[in-house]
């Protein structure tokens, strides 16, 4: 464990399953890191105020904390509310929301919202944005930029002049799982689920919209049943179904993505399938660790607060 000092600060990305806090130093650098199975879905706020002093008991000299995701969500330990694009650092660390949980004083960093100008809906994000920061602060994407954070809900980011402009969400990952964990498609699913022939193939024939989504779907079982795809392919081939589904959306709502060299920001596995599902439709892409550009969104939003105080 990495000994503190007292310019450094406390990062926690608080989602609904996990915990992940940063130690960070003067300079933006990564000091340490602990991760608790301690997401706000699973803790009441007694639990809360555990999982708070033990990141407190483990960098005791560190001055301040910040926390994003859904601790600030209604069903977190207070709604931090959202930042209304366009938006950029300065106006999310306007909106910081003071608290105390436990020993740690904590600023909750807000979610954003966006109408988006191609269909006039609204859409909500929360964790995101302190990634988002990080990249524009890092310098791994330009003032003007797409970037796709890929997950369980997947958002497809524009910025415009260094500020979020608006944004989409795509729920193909928790799609994904409802379908292998049960329903008509979890019987005949199987295989690892990874890039190869029918991911291509299933990317392709979602990105075509020749067929709406639901056609496509239980087009699966039926292809499997006729034989013209493998069972150990099927759930290669819903994955890349869904993803190519998910970009002909993402597509539709920002045109500029398919000349762009998208930011994929995420974890390994799954940046994987959006870098070969991408490469599929001739979208040029390059890996992010999220972990790196929380660290430096937390960072950016610091540095903003000391300058406005």
């Amino acid at each position: 464990m990495q000994q503190d000092h007292p310019d450094s600060i406390i990062g926690i990305n608080w989602g609904s399953s996990n915990l992940r806090a940063y130690l960070i130093g003067p300079n933006g650098e990564r000091l340490d890191a602990h991760e608790m199975p301690a997401g706000v879905a699973t803790l009441d706020r007694d639990d809360m105020v555990v999982a708070a002093n033990t990141i407190r008991a483990r960098w005791p000299a560190a001055r301040h904390a910040y926390a994003a995701g859904m601790i600030g969500s209604n069903v977190g330990w207070i709604d931090a509310g959202y930042v209304e694009c366009p938006a950029g650092v300065a106006s999310i660390a306007q909106q910081l929301v003071p608290t105390r949980i436990g020993e740690l004083s904590v600023s909750i960093v807000p979610g954003m919202a966006c109408v988006r100008p191609v269909d006039g809906m609204p859409d909500v994000l929360r964790g995101e944005e302190t990634e988002l920061l990080g990249l524009l602060r890092d310098g791994d994407v330009g003032p003007d930029a797409i970037v796709a954070l890929p997950g369980t809900h997947t958002k497809w980011i524009q910025l415009i002049d260094g500020q979020v402009q608006s944004f989409m969400t795509s729920m193909s990952g928790e799609l994904f799982d409802r379908l292998a964990s049960g329903g008509l498609l979890a019987s005949v699913l199987d295989g690892p689920g990874e890039p190869g022939p029918a991911f291509a193939e299933g990317v392709h024939a979602g990105a075509d919209r020749r067929l709406g989504l639901g056609a496509l779907l239980f087009g699966v079982r039926a292809r499997m049943i006729r034989g013209t795809l493998p069972r150990t392919a099927t759930s290669a081939y819903l994955r890349g179904l869904l993803a190519g589904a998910e970009i002909a959306d993402a597509l539709a709502l920002f045109p500029g993505l398919r000349s762009a060299s998208v930011p994929l920001v995420g974890s390994g596995p799954v940046t994987r399938l959006y870098q070969a599902a991408l490469s599929e439709i001739g979208i040029a892409t390059h890996a992010v660790a999220s972990a790196d550009a929380v660290v430096c969104g937390f960072s950016a939003l610091h540095a903003m607060t000391v300058t406005a105080r």
